[in-house]
């Protein structure tokens, strides 16, 4: 006799069975795209409807009244923007971009293609690969970058159109967030004076933001003093690594809503005060950025191993 065939138990909702699922065809994808977008403007729909009915109020009204979005500028401040401000937000949009590529292709990379090697190193102690060692390189010139904007920051008194004066920015500040949110936008003149919510942005990116992905950066690069007991119980790198990702999102979101309001606020005078330093409505403006742009496009291709690693050869050792 041939042994009996087992037994297989019928599925019972006691013993639920596995149900897999395969990756998403094109045609779901598009579908899932597309319902997601129309709940995105369906939410922003019912934001907008509820912010207006809000600030309608009688309450809300005597609040604009009082906080219209924006707080006088201190005596003897300066009025426009100088040219070098615009050289410095090019230096600076440039080398954050690049960065930002970089630190993800750090953090992401799971065989380096090369590796850098200090020349002053022996038996290969500071080798880092070369994504980090680009990544670092950029660093540097960003804070030098930065110390030489906030030097001339405060020497020509631009200061005091991205600094804080008064406790009233706070409630100006969330008058113009809500004027924003109703898509009644707050009258400004950015030539002029910035309205309280960008002075509290550009306040948080050039005095907190920076300042903490220059601290983390250092602490986590090859120029931290790695036998300084102490000192690394002090400041543990798992801290650093913890605020440093953190920082880079947010820089990432900066960049996305300050350009969108760039250009959705007039988009060729905004672009004039920033690149031209004029207070107009011409294409000068348009152009130097869309030039920046091509610029910075260029870099992020020319950044491969390639390229880097003739740049890298020259203050170091680069070896697979």
């Amino acid at each position: 006799m041939s042994p009996a065939a087992p037994i297989v138990p019928a599925s019972t909702p006691s013993s639920p069975t596995t149900t897999r699922y395969g990756p998403l065809t094109r045609t779901q994808w598009v579908g899932a795209s597309v319902v997601g977008v129309l709940a995105i403007i369906g939410a922003a729909t019912i934001v907008v409807q509820l912010t207006r009915w809000f600030l309608g109020l009688d309450f809300m009204q005597d609040f604009l009244a009082s906080y219209p979005g924006e707080t006088p500028l201190p005596e003897g401040a300066p009025v426009g923007l100088p040219a070098w401000l615009g050289w410095q937000h090019f230096f600076n949009v440039f080398l954050i971009v690049l960065i930002i590529r970089s630190g993800l292709q750090v953090r992401t990379e799971k065989r380096p293609p090369a590796y850098w090697t200090p020349r002053w190193a022996k038996g290969g102690r500071g080798r880092i690969s070369l994504s980090l060692w680009f990544h670092q390189s950029l660093d540097i010139l960003w804070l030098v970058n930065g110390v030489i904007f906030v030097v001339l920051l405060f020497a020509t008194g631009q200061w005091m159109r991205v600094v804080p004066t008064s406790w009233e920015v706070v409630p100006n500040a969330v008058s113009a967030g809500l004027q924003y949110l109703s898509l009644d936008w707050p009258l400004e003149n950015g030539w002029v004076n910035y309205n309280s919510l960008q002075v509290l942005a550009y306040f948080a990116t050039i005095f907190i933001a920076a300042p903490l992905a220059a601290l983390t950066g250092v602490r986590m690069s090859g120029l931290w003093p790695k036998n300084a007991t102490a000192l690394n119980r002090a400041y543990p790198v798992e801290w650093a690594r913890a605020v440093h990702f953190p920082v880079m999102l947010y820089f990432v979101a900066f960049i996305v809503v300050h350009v969108t309001l760039v250009f959705l606020t007039g988009a060729l005078r905004n672009l004039n005060h920033m690149y031209a330093a004029q207070d107009a409505d011409g294409w000068l403006g348009f152009w130097i950025f869309v030039a920046s742009l091509v610029v910075i496009a260029a870099a992020w291709i020319a950044a491969r191993p390639t390229l880097l690693a003739p740049v890298a050869g020259m203050f170091g050792k680069v070896g697979r």
